[in-house]
């Protein structure tokens, strides 16, 4: 596998948990939610709206799980894009950038 595959890999794999995450949180929302409507339904019993309150928290936990594995990874990811930008500035040549820009400018008058 060539590095930049290894990389891209790895990007998808951060994009995916970001995704879940996305997801998770948005079920945790509404689990918080569902449990606040069965605390105030006065028919509910309090082993229900308990049960409903251990969901949501069993799902937190999850969540904080990812954003501990995100916030590790990502900073991986953050030094490899620094890296990168170095390497392209170190090689590119500002005057060719410049000649190009003006280039387009010219053409658009």
């Amino acid at each position: 596998m060539t590095h930049r595959k290894v990389v891209n890999n790895y990007y998808n794999d951060i994009n995916n948990l970001a995704d879940l995450l996305l997801k998770l949180v948005n079920s945790y929302r509404l689990l918080v939610g569902g449990a606040d409507e069965l605390n105030k339904i006065a028919l509910a019993s309090k082993k229900d709206v308990k049960k409903a309150i251990n969901r949501a928290e069993n799902l937190g936990d999850i969540i904080d799980d990812i954003v501990g594995t995100l916030d590790e990874i990502g900073f991986n990811y953050t030094d490899y894009c620094k890296l990168k930008a170095q390497v392209v500035k170190d090689k590119l040549h500002m005057q060719y950038i410049l000649t190009e820009i003006d280039e387009e400018l010219k053409l658009k008058e």
